[in-house]
C-alpha cells in the first residue's frame, strides 16, 4: 500500500467533505456547486472548479477517489505539489469546456429549429424552462433532439472524472509499461493500451445510444484531449524534467 501524498490527500478530503454535504443537505448543495449551463439561471461562476468535488452517489466517488489515490500519488510524488494540482484542475476545467460545447451545440440546434419554426425568444426561453411545446413543434424539431437540448440546459454536471481521466493520461505517459489489473475480465494490460481503450469507449458510448447511465462520456474525453495537449506541451518544452515544489 504507497503512501498517500499531500494534495492527493487534500484533494481526497474535500471530495468528501462535499459528498457528506451532498448527501446531508441536497437540493441546495447541487444548486450552487454543481456545474449547470451557462444560460440557466442557477449558474454560478465559481461551479467549473466546485464540480469537480462533487459526485452523485457512494460508487461514483469511490471509483474516483481509489483511481485518484492510485495513480495521482505516484505523479504527484514525480512532479511535486504545484505541477500536479495545476495540472489536475486544467484537466478538469478541459472536461467541463468540451462537455458544455456539446450541450451548446445541442442547444443552438433546437433553437435555431424553433425560431425558424416562428417561435419568439420569449417562447423558446419558457420552452427551455418548463419543457412544454405544441406537439406540432415536437414533430417538426424531433422528440429525441428536445430531450437532449431540454437535458442539456437544466442538467448538471459532477464529478472528478475528467480530471481523473488527465491524470490517467499522464501515467500512460510516465509510466507505459506498468501493468494494470481489469476488474472484467481479471487481466493485467499496460498502461499504454489500456487508458487509451478507455477513451475510445467513451467516444463510442458518447457518438452512440449506448451509454450506461447518465454519464458525461465527452467530460471524460474533454479531459483527457486536454491532458494530452498538456503532457506533449511539456515533453517538448522539457518541463517533464522539473518539479513544482510549493
Amino acid at each position: 500500500m504507497r503512501s498517500i501524498t499531500e494534495t492527493v490527500k487534500h484533494l481526497l478530503i474535500i471530495n468528501i467533505i462535499f459528498f457528506i454535504a451532498s448527501i446531508s443537505i441536497g437540493d441546495l448543495v447541487y444548486d450552487l456547486f454543481a456545474l449547470h449551463y451557462p444560460s440557466n439561471e442557477k449558474f454560478q461562476y465559481w461551479q467549473p472548479l466546485t464540480h469537480m468535488f462533487m459526485h452523485g452517489d457512494l460508487g461514483h466517488i469511490f471509483f474516483n477517489m481509489f483511481g485518484l489515490y492510485m495513480f495521482g500519488t505516484p505523479i504527484e510524488q514525480m512532479w511535486g505539489k504545484g505541477k500536479f494540482i495545476f495540472f489536475y484542475l486544467s484537466t478538469g476545467f478541459g472536461a467541463a469546456a468540451l462537455q458544455l460545447l456539446l450541450y451548446n451545440y445541442q442547444i443552438n440546434n433546437v433553437y435555431s429549429t424553433l425560431m425558424g419554426e416562428g417561435l419568439t425568444q420569449i417562447d423558446i426561453e419558457s420552452f427551455f424552462g418548463s419543457g412544454d411545446l405544441p406537439f406540432s413543434y415536437i414533430n417538426s424539431v424531433g422528440r429525441d433532439n428536445l430531450i437532449s437540448a431540454l437535458s442539456a440546459f437544466n442538467g448538471v454536471m459532477v464529478g472528478a472524472s475528467g480530471a481523473l481521466y488527465g491524470v490517467l493520461v499522464a501515467f500512460a505517459f510516465l509510466f507505459p509499461n506498468a501493468r494494470l489489473m481489469l476488474l472484467f475480465p481479471p487481466i493485467p494490460v499496460k498502461a499504454k493500451f489500456l487508458v487509451p481503450l478507455l477513451i475510445l469507449g467513451d467516444l463510442f458510448f458518447g457518438f452512440t445510444s449506448y451509454s450506461i447511465g447518465p454519464i458525461a462520456h465527452f467530460a471524460h474525453v474533454g479531459g483527457a484531449i486536454t491532458g494530452l495537449i498538456m503532457m506533449w506541451y511539456w515533453k517538448k518544452n522539457q518541463f517533464d524534467n522539473n518539479r513544482w515544489d510549493l
